[in-house]
Parts: structure tokens; sequence; C-alpha cells
């Protein structure tokens, strides 16, 4: 059983090395969150909900620590590292001031004397994340879940075992009682292995639509709840009526998040053909603008792929797409490194389907543009695909934008005249082979708990 390495993307350095867990450690661990859940579900709510609000704070105390960590271990930029912890320290915080409410019993008038639904924890959570925000998206699953009062085990990407070391530090720096969130140091082979123990009650996982369907399949085989927030193509729509410079600023803010390594990145943008030689110069110029270089360094507004693997599959769709007619017409530099996982921001036109640029899920610094001849044809573009994570639409016409947000793209999420993102007051999650079941907001908190009915005569 080898161990797990983190590697520093920028440079090839080993950051880290994590012995795995035997199966025998494995199943003692998981025996020990679950014997702390009996406890930490009969703490009152609002004291689960302190624990959070100290959390919080912990966060904000040690973010320029743990943004560096995450540099080092998948490459983010600082600055983007800082705005990342900043977000989870917010969703502490919304779930600290509105769990309460959120799991008050609601009362429903029938013929009993008393009835009413409540909201009761399942138990043991198994979360299953990804690499690419290593701490966010532990947080908006540990917040709501824990909260209602689930324990939780995390079983983290293999390269971000810094991260997840800390997370679990933090939890027993602030005090919550130790095994209520305990870190699993496994690869992805043992995830069946965990889901198939008794103690665990339901699985959230974030990731690639392949992991899902994987997940999801033994999750069916033992009766066991998933939560699944995959893989994204997302389509931006920018109508001939649009604000250009804010269509392109949206656009390049939602492509290059996080090195363009995101589910919810910008990654198709379909533009009517009577706006599209003006687009293209605006996001040209735009994209020139930004910085690929050293995550460490302030001047960088784009980091390193994950690793070499991400890059070469990156490159090859990107060349697949040239072979078959789409047109390179920005490319940037990059750093000189021998060893450094680094991709250049790429603006691509006249890609169209059947291309891996608009088939395919790119994950990292690469824009393509889709040639749409109205409005008709940029929304039947933009549902030409497996995935429905988010969109936009970008239009003057605020009502017409609406429209097509809410009732004409086929996503989880529809943004008029911005880039997606998530917040954690709205629900988050997708259509299609983008998974199912929502996170955040007061949907979010109700995912794993037992809705139950209580009827007195």
């Amino acid at each position: 059983m080898s161990d797990l390495r983190s590697i520093n993307p920028s440079n090839g350095d080993i950051v880290g090395v994590y012995p795995q867990l035997s199966e025998q450690e494995l199943n003692q661990l998981i025996a020990e969150v679950n014997s702390e859940f009996d406890l930490w579900r009969r703490i009152p709510i609002k004291d689960r909900c302190k624990y959070f609000k100290y959390l919080a704070e912990a966060i904000q105390i040690r973010k320029d620590e743990f943004a560096r960590l995450m540099a080092l271990e998948m490459g983010k930029p600082l600055f983007q590292g800082i705005g990342e912890l900043d977000k989870c320290a917010w969703v502490c915080d919304y779930y600290a001031d509105n769990g309460e409410k959120f799991l008050a019993d609601q009362t429903i008038k029938t013929d009993a004397s008393d009835s009413y639904v409540s909201f009761q924890p399942l138990g043991v959570i198994l979360a299953v994340m990804p690499w690419n925000f290593p701490f966010w998206q532990v947080f908006r699953f540990a917040a709501p879940s824990m909260i209602a009062g689930n324990v939780a085990v995390l079983k983290h990407a293999s390269n971000v075992q810094g991260c997840a070391d800390a997370i679990e530090g933090l939890f027993i720096e602030v005090g919550i009682p130790n095994n209520t969130f305990r870190n699993l140091t496994i690869d992805s082979s043992k995830v069946d292995y965990v889901i198939e123990n008794p103690f665990v009650k339901a699985v959230s996982l974030t990731g690639s639509t392949s992991a899902g369907k994987s997940v999801a399949q033994k999750a069916g085989s033992v009766l066991k709840k998933t939560v699944l927030e995959l893989g994204g193509s997302d389509p931006y729509v920018v109508l001939k009526d649009a604000d250009l410079d804010i269509a392109v600023d949206s656009c390049v803010s939602g492509r290059l998040l996080n090195s363009g390594q995101s589910c919810i990145a910008a990654k198709r943008f379909i533009v009517d053909i009577n706006i599209q030689s003006e687009f293209e110069k605006k996001i040209i110029n735009k994209m020139n603008k930004q910085k690929v270089g050293d995550p460490f360094l302030d001047k960088s507004t784009v980091g390193p792929m994950v690793n070499k693997a991400a890059k070469d599959e990156l490159s090859t769709q990107v060349l697949k797409s040239i072979d078959q007619g789409a047109k390179l017409i920005y490319e940037s530099d990059i750093p000189k490194s021998k060893t450094g996982c680094y991709h250049p921001i790429m603006v691509l036109s006249n890609v169209k389907p059947g291309m891996p640029a608009f088939d395919e899920e790119l994950f990292g610094p690469v824009a393509c543009i889709i040639t749409a001849q109205d409005e008709s044809e940029a929304i039947s573009l933009a549902n030409q695909t497996v995935y429905g994570l988010g969109a936009a639409v970008f239009t003057s016409d605020i009502e017409k934008g609406k429209e097509i947000a809410n009732i004409e793209l086929e996503a989880g999420a529809g943004f008029v005249n911005d880039f997606v993102r998530s917040d954690p007051r709205l629900p988050f999650g997708g259509v299609k082979e983008s998974g199912y079941g929502n996170e955040l907001s007061s949907y979010g908190i109700l995912e794993f708990v037992n809705i139950k009915t209580v009827y007195v005569r």
C-alpha cells in the first residue's frame, strides 16, 4: 500500500508524504466517529452552531498560513486562496446564524392533537472531496451536515492531505468533541470499502462525473443516499445587445478562477455573430493583462495546473480541436520551467460541436468561443451538452435575461450579466451529468437528515 504524496505543481518538489490507513485502522477510526454520533446529536443545536462560529474565527486567524498551504499543494494563487478561506468562514457563520431556524420543527395541522415534521441527523456521513478548492469544498459540506447533528469522515484528494490534516486540526483546535470530524488518509481505491461500512449512512461527493457514477452505483447497492456535485461545461450566452465590457470581464473572471480548474468555470462562450469580432478583440485584450506564474507572487493571476497529467490532457484536447478546425487566436506566455505544470492561457475561436473544446470539459485556462446566428441558436448550443451545472446570459434586456436564465438554460444555476459562483445563501447543485442534490442554503442542510413525521393522537 503506497503512501499518499502531495507534490508542488510549480516545481515538482515533494511537499508531504502520508502513510495510508490499513483496513483495520480505517474500521477503527470510523467506529470511533460513529461512537461520537450519539453525543454530538444531543448537543443543543444552538451550541453546535457556536462551535462553527469558533471555526469561522479560527479560519480567519490562520488564513494566510492555509493559503500558502494550498499554493504549495495544488498551485492556487495566494490571493485566491485568501478569498477561498474568507468564504469558508462565511459559510460557517451563515449556518451558525441560521441553522437553528432551518432545523426547527414544522407544525402541520391535521386531525391529530399534535402533528409536526422534525429533522433528525442520519449518523456518519462520508465526504469525498476534490483538490481544486481543498478548504471550501469541505466546509460547505461540513457546516450544514454537522450543525444538523451528523458526524463526518473526509476522504480528501490524495494530493492535498496537508490541507485535509489542517482542517481536522481546526475542529480539534476550537474544542469540537474528538472524533466528530476525522480525515481518512486513503486513496480512491478504498472509497467503496468505506461506503460499505455499516456505520456510514450517506455520501457527499464533489468531483468528476465518472467518480460520481462510481460512487452512486456503490451507494445504491447498499441503499445509501448520495449528493453529487460533478463536472460542468458552463455556457455563457452573449447576446447582440449585451454590454461587452461587462460580458468580457465576467467571462474572463469565470474562466480563469482557480487557473480554470473549477466545475463551474465559464467554459463555452456562445456569442452572437453580430458582435463576435468586437467580443474577440476585447477578450484578447483582457486575457493579455493576466499573468501565468508562481502562485506565491502577487502579480500571478493564473498558477500551474495541478499536475502534469492534467496539463497534458488539456493540451491534447486543445490540439485535437485545432486539428478539427478551431482557431487559436490568443496564447499567453508561461514561466520557462522544466518541472512546473504551467499551461498558457488560450482563446479558441470557431469552436463547434464535435470538437473536444465543445463536447468535453476543459479543466484549465482555455476559453472557447462559439458562433451563434441568433438568440435561438445560442440557447440551443448552450444546452447541447451532457452537463448542467451553471450557465449565464448577457443582455441589456434584464427581463429577457431572467427568462432565458430561468426557463431556457438547462442548469442548476442561471446567472444574468455576471459569472457563475456559489453563495452560502443560495442552493448549489446541477442537473444531467452534473449530478443531483443541493448544497448550501436551507436546502443544503436538509439533504442529510431524516425528515420525520411525528403524529400524536
